[in-house]
């Protein structure tokens, strides 16, 4: 039974709780509960490893329904690194993908960015650029000086 804008909401009470339905929907390949994770803005925009920007709810929908054709996407955050500011959070993931019919992995690196909005935290950027073995291991540089 599709959620009602008020469930919807209320699941949404953070950007931890977006990202959990935003990586459940790929793993049920559930477009319709996908797609109610947006905000609701004509300039939010996803990028899929290797492919365009790809801009607005429309166009975004499209994408993922060509995913879903696929069947599920046996995906699994890892390694999320969080940056949050007010009404903006923005997560670093690591993700691990699972390919139909192949033992091997593979890691996507995605940006996940997040606005808190009158009907709780909305996707308005997910930027996936693909990874590899070597990614599992992070570079994580000493708090020094910059320049």
């Amino acid at each position: 039974m599709p959620r009602s804008a008020a469930q919807t909401a209320a699941l949404l009470a953070s950007p931890d709780d977006t990202e959990a339905q935003f990586y459940e929907a790929l793993q049920h390949a559930d477009l319709d509960h996908l797609m109610a994770l947006w905000a609701d803005d004509e300039e939010v925009a996803c990028v899929h490893p290797g492919g365009p920007r790809i801009v607005g709810l429309s166009a975004i929908r499209a994408a993922f329904e060509a995913v879903f054709q696929r069947g599920a996407v046996s995906v699994h955050p890892e390694r999320v690194r969080r940056l949050h500011s007010g009404d903006c959070a923005i997560h670093h993931v690591l993700e691990r993908v699972q390919l139909q019919g192949e033992a091997q992995q593979s890691w996507v690196i995605a940006t996940n960015v997040y606005l808190k909005t009158a009907l709780g935290w909305r996707l308005v950027l997910h930027h996936a650029s693909p990874g590899n073995a070597g990614d599992v291991q992070e570079l994580v540089a000493d708090a020094g000086t910059l320049h």
